[in-house]
């Protein structure tokens, strides 16, 4: 359903499970620039009223998702850590060039989040079948839900908004392109690395 090209390697969730408090820090700050994405493309793009709607409600959702990861980190006598830089979206948002269109800088951005979410979603499947922490495991489990929807959304609305054989290509070869960088990551206690 994802179409991800290269699947993580199990043994990430080994790493994972040693630095709990790390997969949760980072995966907080993953849920804040989830919802600062939303807002950005209202900001941007306020036009498309549909878009809009939608991101007014993914905003509040990721917000409250934010929040849990939050009240899980406290309730583990931690604090939230500091937000590092995200290397595997960094190097994503290489792949499209710059300018263009509005409605093509829009499908860009809406095919990197689309494919954001969808190895966030792959990612918490893993963690909700391997951690041995079952009540992690289980709100990975919801998480993995609501990722899997948010990655149709974004690209239902990319294809909308773009020529449909035109951004499927687009969105096939930026998958091509998003193995390539999965093979160097994976090593490190974050939800994209």
């Amino acid at each position: 359903m994802l179409g991800l090209k290269l699947p993580t390697d199990p043994r990430w969730v080994n790493l994972v499970e040693k630095n709990i408090d790390e997969i949760l820090t980072d995966h907080a700050y993953c849920e804040q620039k989830a919802a600062s994405t939303a807002i950005s493309l209202i900001i941007r793009f306020p036009e498309y009223t549909d878009l809009v709607e939608e991101m007014i409600a993914l905003s509040r959702e990721e917000m409250g998702h934010f929040k849990m990861v939050h009240d899980r980190i406290t309730a583990r006598g931690k604090t939230l850590g500091r937000d590092r830089k995200d290397d595997y979206v960094v190097a994503l948002q290489k792949f499209f060039p710059k300018g263009g269109s509005r409605t093509t800088q829009l499908v860009h951005r809406l095919l990197y989040a689309a494919l954001i979410e969808a190895r966030s979603c792959e990612r918490f499947r893993l963690l909700s079948e391997q951690l041995k922490d079952k009540e992690l495991a289980d709100f990975y489990h919801k998480l993995m839900v609501s990722e899997a929807g948010h990655f149709t959304m974004f690209l239902k609305f990319a294809r909308k908004y773009g020529e449909r054989k035109e951004v499927d290509q687009k969105w096939e070869d930026l998958l091509c392109f998003e193995a390539e960088i999965m093979k160097d990551l994976g090593k490190k206690e974050t939800v994209h690395g």
